[in-house]
């Protein structure tokens, strides 16, 4: 962009020069034509090209020094809106370069500044989230050291209860690593067709056992035996697995299901439905943010680290797909998302 204005001032400066050497040539030829003596000639054309060189000069001059005083009140913080740059003498095309210069510079400013609130909100979520299992960790073991260690009644369930923290502890380091793979494009995908039936009916066989320790049901609609999909099979695990243990912990009676239908051509459709808790309608658009949570007195209670579906998110948004929720409240929730067949 400030390529461009250059060549535009540049441009104008040209046309200038132009106008100065037309100018010249007109007076010489009136000259010459009008006085036979040549000597004269050259001193009026010589006094007249100084007049005009002076002139131009100073117009050119005091156009670069408007454009200048634009440029510094930009750099000083005088406008607010690209619509205050205003340039005189019809440099329009100037003044448009530099308007669209302010507009994207401001854009970058602002992109910086979000930024910069985005790092200082997760660094806050982040000490916070580490701070709870720890401190519940040394609350339990410090009990267990000052004699509830030689207490049979105790001692195992403050032992369970640190061994429940240490594994939120180690799923949420877990979940910052991947995280932060995906943001600085470090993770690595591994794209190929697979057998979609096989690779669910193994999932559901992994999870069944966790959904009927609640007396729930965890139902895999059929699927054709020959659908092929394309992805990475280990991140789509990970996308399986947080989709499908939330449905497990936010669902205290009935089923999950997972669903695939092929309704649109060259895509398979896949759904996990549950008969839960359901979504509030104001938290549906914020769910996929980093640590948010709708409950976040339930979510520590059942293990949740608050980046689960930021990470589903990520992941099928690197599959060229996007995942989407319908939620009902005290009803139940569908998360869906396509895969390329």
């Amino acid at each position: 962009m400030l390529s461009n204005l250059k060549k535009k001032i540049s441009d104008l400066t040209g046309l200038k020069e132009f106008l100065v050497c037309g100018l010249i040539l007109f007076i010489v030829l009136n000259l010459f034509l009008s006085i036979s003596d040549y000597s004269s000639v050259y001193i009026l054309l010589f006094i007249f090209w100084v007049i005009l060189f002076i002139a131009v000069q100073r117009k050119i001059a005091k156009n670069i020094s408007l454009i200048k005083k634009v440029i510094k009140n930009i750099r000083e913080k005088k406008y607010t809106v690209s619509s205050e740059i205003e340039l005189k003498n019809n440099y329009n095309g100037i003044e448009t370069e530099i308007r669209l210069m302010f507009d994207r510079i401001k854009e970058d400013i602002d992109y910086l500044k979000k930024l910069e609130k985005m790092r200082t909100e997760f660094l806050g979520n982040v000490s916070h989230e580490l701070r709870t299992p720890i401190f519940a960790i040394q609350g339990y073991i410090e009990t267990l050291l000052n004699g509830a260690l030689n207490d049979q009644k105790v001692n195992t369930y403050f032992l369970e209860k640190a061994d429940f923290h240490t594994q939120n502890l180690n799923s949420l380091l877990n979940d910052l690593i991947d995280i932060s793979m995906i943001e600085t494009g470090e993770m690595r995908l591994s794209f190929r067709y697979f057998k979609l039936s096989e690779y669910l009916k193994a999932i559901w066989e992994e999870f069944k056992p966790m959904a009927e320790e609640k007396n729930l049901q965890l139902i895999l609609a059929p699927v054709r035996e020959n659908l092929d999909v394309f992805g990475d099979k280990a991140k789509l695990k990970q996308v399986f697995s947080n989709l499908i243990q939330n449905a497990i912990k936010y669902t205290e009676t009935g089923q999950i299901e997972i669903i695939v239908e092929e309704a649109v051509k060259g895509s398979v459709k896949i759904s996990i439905k549950d008969t839960g808790l359901g979504i509030p309608e104001e938290d549906l658009d914020r769910i996929f943010e980093r640590f948010y949570r709708v409950d976040k007195n339930r979510s520590r209670a059942v293990g949740g680290t608050g980046l689960g579906l930021a990470i589903v998110k990520h992941i099928l948004e690197a599959h060229n797909s996007k995942i989407q929720v319908k939620s009902v409240l005290d009803e139940g929730s569908e998360f869906y998302f396509s895969l390329k067949k």
